[in-house]
C-alpha cells in the first residue's frame, strides 16, 4: 500500500521575505514624501518669520497702547470685522464683483496686448509704426488718465474696466514683443526649411518660444489689475472693495479699511501662486519657469 502524495511544506522564510520586501519597498515611499513635506516646509518657513514677528509686535503695542487704536487697530479687531463682514455677506459681496471687473480688464487688456505684441513682433513695419505710440503712452501715468476716462466714459463700469485694461496691456505687450524678438532665430530658420508656414511658425515656434516672457507679463499685469481696480472703485463707485474702503475711510471705521487691504492681499497672492503653478506645468520642458 503506497503512502499518500503530502505536499511540499510552504516556504515561510521565502514568504516572509517577499511580505518584507513589500513592507521595504514602501517605507523608501513614505520617507521620501516626508523629505518632500520637509523641504516645503523647510522653503515656507523662514518667509513667515517677518510677518509674524511684525503681527505681534502690533498685537501686543495695541493691548499696552503704544499705538493709536484708530490709527491701528490691532490684528485680532482686524479679523473680528473681517469675520463680521464675510459673516453678513458683504465682503463676497464687493470682493466679487470687485473680481470680475479685473477679470473684464485682464481679458480686454490681455487680449489687445497679445495681439498688438504679436504683430510688432513678427513684423519691423508694425513695429515702426505701432510701437513709438505704444512706449509714449505707457509713460503716461495711470492716475493721470483715470479723470480722462472718467469724462470719456462716465462713472459706469466701462471706465473701471477700460482702466484696469490700460493698466495690464503694457506689461503683456511688452513682455509679448521681447519674447518674439528673443525666440532662438535657428529655430525659425529650421522652420522655414521645413516649409512652415507663417501660422505654423507663430504656433509651433514662436508661441512656445515665448511662453516664459509671456507668463512674467501675465503676472506682472495681474498685480497693476488689482493696483488700478482699487483707483476706479475709490474715484467713482458704488460696490467693490474699493468703495468698501473709501466708505469706511469716511465713517473712521480703520478695521474695514484694514479688512480691505487684507482681502486685496489675499487676492494678489492667491492669483500669483496659480499663475506660477499654470507656469510650472506648462513650461515643464523649459529652464524659464516661475521661481
Amino acid at each position: 500500500m503506497s503512502s499518500p502524495s503530502l505536499s511540499p511544506p510552504r516556504d515561510l522564510r521565502s514568504e516572509s521575505t517577499e511580505l518584507g520586501d513589500v513592507h521595504i519597498g514602501a517605507a523608501p515611499e513614505r520617507g521620501r514624501r516626508r523629505g518632500s513635506l520637509a523641504r516645503r516646509a523647510a522653503a515656507v518657513l523662514p518667509g513667515l518669520i517677518l510677518p509674524v514677528t511684525i503681527l505681534v509686535v502690533w498685537q501686543i503695542a495695541s493691548e499696552t497702547g503704544r499705538i493709536s487704536p484708530i490709527l491701528f487697530p490691532s490684528p485680532t479687531t482686524i479679523l473680528d470685522a473681517f469675520a463680521d463682514l464675510a459673516g453678513a455677506g458683504t465682503l463676497w459681496e464687493h470682493t466679487s464683483t470687485t473680481v470680475m471687473r479685473v477679470v473684464a480688464g485682464l481679458l480686454i487688456g490681455g487680449g489687445l496686448a497679445l495681439l498688438f505684441g504679436a504683430l510688432v513682433g513678427m513684423l519691423r513695419t508694425a513695429e515702426q509704426v505701432v510701437n513709438p505710440t505704444a512706449q509714449m503712452v505707457r509713460m503716461v501715468p495711470h492716475l493721470a488718465m483715470t479723470s480722462l476716462f472718467v469724462l470719456w466714459f462716465g462713472i459706469g463700469e466701462t471706465s473701471k474696466v477700460l482702466l484696469i485694461a490700460k493698466g495690464v496691456f503694457f506689461p503683456i505687450y511688452v513682455a509679448t514683443f521681447l519674447g518674439f524678438r528673443d525666440t532662438d532665430a535657428k529655430l525659425i530658420q529650421v522652420a522655414r526649411v521645413l516649409e512652415f508656414s507663417r501660422f505654423d511658425i507663430f504656433r509651433k515656434v514662436l508661441i512656445p518660444g515665448s511662453l516664459g516672457h509671456l507668463f512674467y507679463g501675465l503676472r506682472l499685469s495681474v498685480g497693476i489689475a488689482w493696483g488700478a481696480v482699487v483707483v476706479a472703485e475709490m474715484i467713482s463707485s458704488s460696490s467693490g472693495l474699493g468703495y468698501l474702503m473709501i466708505d469706511a475711510r469716511s465713517f473712521n471705521d480703520t478695521p474695514v479699511v484694514f479688512v480691505g487691504i487684507l482681502t486685496f492681499a489675499i487676492l494678489g497672492i492667491a492669483s500669483d501662486l496659480a499663475l506660477r503653478a499654470i507656469e510650472r506645468r506648462t513650461l515643464r520642458w523649459s529652464d524659464r519657469r516661475a521661481t
